[in-house]
């Protein structure tokens, strides 16, 4: 529920600063930072946010209240600073995913979160970083680099805040701060439609392209050159040549139909399936309210007509259903049949299956007893069978008291280590047949069920669906649309850059970073900025880079300047007032750097190597498989293994199964090779 202004303040113990929740940042904000990320964010802590008088798992968090300008309640925006040297997940596997595995460990993360609307007057729970489903959650490394985590709300949003309220915050708070570079994985989805494919094709751009968000890194060694190819190819098909090439198919008259109803609709004229699909989502948006059919009472579950069904059950049902008691334990199986994920079920259910394995082995070394394992054991363990490290992640996040199996599946927070865990006991017969008596169904779910032929105008998203199903996804006899549609859903990572500034007249500002003979130039963390008063010498500028590094990463803690590129014989006395430009990149060299901290990379410790037939160097978040022989990770999908198979038990690649051709030809030997060299068998 929200929280009205007056319990907002009433609640905490000194009163609370009040921002507007639409102008918070440009202009209500009482802070003009001009310094790095690093130094702002403190300042932000400082000047703009209340610290709550308790932690999450010993991190410290500030609120920050946010009043809705229009319907006047209060918006909390927690932020919590990790420190990761005592963090149980120090590395960031957003980075490692988006191309960034190779910049340095930051010291500090900082978390942006606005909370479910049913948690606005309460304390956070330790699980905080778990819950997809927080209307925002950003997550900033100290040098100014992060990620967009969660954004819910987008196309409709929910009952109090909207996707792109949301957006708007989120990037005023990023502009003021002087983040450097956000990225996103948009995963979003509208009725079962990928938006990035529906607004790339519509917009040039996926949703979050409004904000500036720009393609970054793709899957399946997809290529910036790559997805703009790609859009072209779709968004340039013409309306006309659609009809014809539909002529000899089902959908020949549906199509037809819709094309011209829109068409004459259009006071422009519409060519293509962009000019289309564009006019149609501003026809959508633009509605008050959608066209719905009268039925009888009691009417049939489908019906033979074209044209949509609407079903409303009315208020006084839906709020005693809301008032049911929930069921105690929800099935996995269940839960995310109703989910928008990337991975179909059964992909979900197998490494659902993989970890409670690991558990029960767990639990039988401790004899039945107890065996709780961190999330970080779980992992690794699962990651011994499932090489696609964003579905464990998805998957354990969404395991709590869940039945599995058999198994219930619990997790929480260990009162001695404060460090999560997950545990698991057998279902017994009792609460097996509750578990079966209680499998509700959603009835926002069953509100608007459309037939498979869409009645023109009737509806417009109906008419969106179809035509994203049949021409976006199934264009009859065309590879080119079909590898273009595959492209852009393959391009998920986009990120924003706000460019690097240096406008004040009274400081100096650099882009320091560290060489050192450990390291390729072109394989270093990003520089961290400098900012020192106009009339420092070369001295201020190396004190200034010294503590900006010890600051910023732990591989730098003691790492001591003795010498700048370009200065190395100026005095450290001379000014830099005419002896540097202001907003150039300089290069520092010394010593001390900490080679042998297991904190180096956002990657990881790991060296395993990524070469895949379809160009991929560096781990994208997708499935993979190592092969059992040269140890070198592929995908799945481009080895030709289904989302919904296992991996088999013995995986070699296409270049090592050639290599043992010759020597397995024996007879007895008893392995037979797939064309794309896996071992389907012993």
């Amino acid at each position: 529920m929200s929280i009205p202004i007056f319990e907002a303040c009433r609640k905490r113990k000194r009163k609370p600063k009040l921002y507007g929740f639409h102008s918070f940042g440009d202009p209500d904000c009482p802070i003009n930072p001009t310094g790095p990320f690093r130094d702002n964010i403190r300042v932000f802590l400082q000047e703009c946010a209340v610290q709550e008088d308790y932690n999450v798992q010993g991190m410290p968090i500030w609120c920050t209240l946010l009043v809705h300008d229009k319907k006047s309640f209060v918006v909390p925006l927690y932020t919590i600073e990790e420190n990761v040297k005592y963090s149980a997940q120090p590395y960031c596997d957003h980075c490692r995913c988006t191309g960034w595995s190779n910049h340095f460990v930051s010291k500090r993360k900082y978390h942006l979160v606005i909370p479910m609307e049913n948690g606005w007057n309460k304390p956070l729970d330790d699980n905080v970083f778990d819950i997809q489903t927080h209307p925002l959650h950003g997550l900033i490394h100290s040098n100014g680099y992060g990620h967009l985590l969660s954004i819910n709300g987008i196309e409709g949003g929910s009952k109090y805040l909207c996707g792109r309220e949301i957006m708007d915050l989120w990037d005023r708070i990023c502009t003021i701060l002087r983040t450097r570079k956000i990225t996103v994985e948009d995963s979003s989805k509208k009725r079962s439609m990928d938006l990035r494919l529906l607004h790339g094709v519509a917009y040039g751009h996926p949703w979050f392209g409004r904000w500036g968000y720009r393609f970054f890194h793709g899957s399946f060694g997809v290529i910036h050159q790559h997805y703009d190819r790609a859009l072209e190819v779709l968004s340039s098909l013409e309306l006309d040549n659609i009809i014809q090439d539909f002529s000899n198919t089902d959908m020949c008259k549906e199509i037809r139909q819709i094309i011209r109803f829109y068409r004459n609709l259009s006071e422009t004229q519409l060519i293509t399936i962009r000019d289309m699909l564009k006019f149609m989502l501003t026809i959508k948006s633009c509605s008050p309210a959608q066209k719905k059919m009268v039925v009888p009472h009691n009417p049939p579950l489908f019906s033979s007509s074209s044209k949509p069904i609407t079903r409303t059950i009315p208020k006084n049902k839906l709020s005693t259903l809301s008032k049911e008691k929930p069921m105690k334990y929800r099935n996995f199986s269940t839960m995310v049949s109703n989910m928008d994920s990337r991975w179909p079920q059964r992909r979900l259910e197998f490494a659902a299956n993989i970890i409670v394995s690991a558990l029960k082995e767990k639990r039988a070394e401790h004899l039945g007893h107890g065996g709780g394992m961190t999330r970080q054991d779980v992992r690794d363990a699962a990651r011994l069978h499932i090489g696609d490290t964003g579905l464990l992640d998805y998957v354990l996040k969404s395991l709590n008291n869940v039945v599995v199996g058999g198994h219930i599946v619990r997790r929480s927070v260990n009162p001695m280590t404060r460090i999560l865990e997950y545990t698991i006991r057998e279902l017994v017969g009792s609460e097996s047949d509750q578990q079966q008596q209680q499998e509700i169904v959603d009835p926002k779910t069953t509100l608007l069920l459309p037939s498979k032929a869409p009645c023109p105008g009737a509806d417009a998203y109906n008419d969106v669906i179809y035509l994203y199903k049949h021409v976006l996804l199934g264009y009859p006899e065309s590879e080119l649309v079909q590898l273009a549609a595959q492209s852009v859903l393959d391009a998920k990572q986009f990120a924003k850059e706000w460019p690097f500034e240096d406008e004040e007249d009274q400081r100096l500002t650099f882009i320091c970073r560290f060489t050192d003979s450990e390291f390729r130039r072109q394989e270093l963390s990003p520089g961290v900025i400098v900012v020192v008063p106009l009339h420092a010498t070369v001295g201020d500028l190396k004190q200034a880079a010294e503590y900006a590094l010890h600051d910023t990463y732990c591989v730098a803690e003691q790492f001591m300047v003795s010498e700048i590129d370009g200065l190395e014989e100026v005095d450290d006395h001379e000014l830099l007032f005419g002896t540097i430009e202001s907003g150039v990149e300089i290069w520092v060299r010394g010593s001390g750097m900490d080679l042998e901290t297991t904190l180096r990379y956002e990657g990881g410790s790991d060296t395993w190597m990524v070469r895949c037939e379809c160009g991929a160097q560096d781990d994208d978040g997708e499935r993979m498989v190592a092969c059992d022989i040269c140890e070198v990770w592929q995908h799945t999908r481009c080895c030709g293994i289904e989302d919904a198979e296992a991996v088999p038990p013995l995986f070699v690649c296409k270049a090592c199964c050639a290599s043992l051709v010759p020597h397995v030809t024996q007879p007895g030997f008893g392995v037979e090779w797939s064309e794309h060299g896996v071992a389907l068998g012993y």
